[in-house]
C-alpha cells in the first residue's frame, strides 16, 4: 500500500511556494535495531557542537531571491546545501554562525538528488561536521533539525528517527530513499542538516510532507548522508 500526500521543498523564497511532487512511502516500517537513551544534556551537547558548522544560504537574482541552510562539508571551505535553494541561480552568499558573510561560488549540482556544493574562502570560524557512520542510524534515536526557517539563523528543533529507507521523489522522476523525521522543518530549513546526539551528520534537510491547502504537517525528509557525501565528492572532484 502507498500513502501519498503532497512533498514540498523547504527553501525559503521571495514568491509564494509550491508542491515539488509527491512520496510514496511504505507502509512497512523498517525495523529498529537498539537505541540508547538521550538526554537533554546529550541534545545540547550535540546543539553546541554543530551551531558553528551550520550557516544561511542566501540567493538573489534580478527577480527576487531565495534562502536555505547549509552545512560546511570540509576545512577547504565547501559548504553542502540543497540544489532547489540555489536553482534560480544568481549571488549566492553565506553568513556563518558568528554573522560573518561570505561570498560564495557555486561548484556543482545534482537536481536528481537536491544536493548542491558551494565553495567560499576557508575560516577558524566555519567548522566541518562530522558524518555519522553508515548503517548506525537507528529508528527512534534522537534528532536535531538545524538551521535558518524563515530566516531565523541558528534554529534547532529536536525529533526522532520516524524511518529509514523512505522511498520519496526529492529532485528528479525517481523515487528514492530518505530519512524520515518529526523535527521541526520549515521553509529555510532546505540544506540544514539532520544530526544526531552525538552531533553527526545523519541527513540533509530536503521536504516535508504536506496534505492539500495545508503546511507541515510534521514529516519530513533527509536526503541520507551516505549519499549527500558521496555526490558532494563527485561534484567537488569535477569542480
Amino acid at each position: 500500500m502507498l500513502l501519498v500526500a503532497g512533498l514540498a521543498v523547504v527553501g525559503l523564497s521571495a514568491g509564494a511556494g509550491g508542491a515539488a511532487g509527491y512520496l510514496g512511502g511504505r507502509a512497512d516500517a523498517p525495523t529498529a535495531g537498539a537505541v540508547a537513551a538521550t538526554s537533554d544534556a546529550d541534545l545540547v551537547t550535540s546543539a553546541a557542537r554543530v551551531l558553528p558548522g551550520v550557516v544561511s544560504v542566501q540567493v538573489r537574482t534580478s527577480s527576487g531571491g531565495a534562502s536555505g541552510s547549509g552545512f560546511v562539508f570540509d576545512s577547504r571551505g565547501h559548504i553542502v546545501t540543497n540544489n532547489h535553494v540555489v536553482a534560480a541561480g544568481g549571488a549566492v552568499t553565506i553568513v556563518g554562525a558568528d554573522g560573518r558573510r561570505l561570498d560564495a561560488e557555486l561548484i556543482g549540482t545534482d537536481p536528481g538528488n537536491d544536493i548542491a556544493v558551494l565553495r567560499v574562502t576557508p575560516s577558524a570560524a566555519l567548522r566541518p561536521l562530522a558524518f555519522a557512520d553508515p548503517g548506525r542510524t537507528r529508528v527512534g534515536e534522537s534528532v536535531l533539525a538545524v538551521g535558518s526557517p524563515l530566516g531565523l539563523s541558528g534554529t534547532v528543533t529536536a525529533g526522532i528517527v520516524s524511518a529509514l529507507d523512505r522511498q520519496v521523489r526529492l529532485g528528479g522522476s525517481a523515487r528514492q530513499t530518505a530519512v524520515q523525521t518529526d523535527a521541526s522543518i520549515n521553509p529555510g530549513n532546505s540544506g540544514g542538516p539532520l544530526v544526531n546526539a552525538r552531533g553527526e551528520v545523519v541527513g540533509v534537510n530536503t521536504a516535508i510532507a504536506t496534505m492539500e491547502g495545508g503546511g507541515s504537517i510534521g514529516i519530513g525528509f533527509a536526503v541520507p548522508i551516505e549519499r549527500a557525501e558521496w555526490v558532494a565528492d563527485g561534484i567537488i572532484a569535477r569542480g
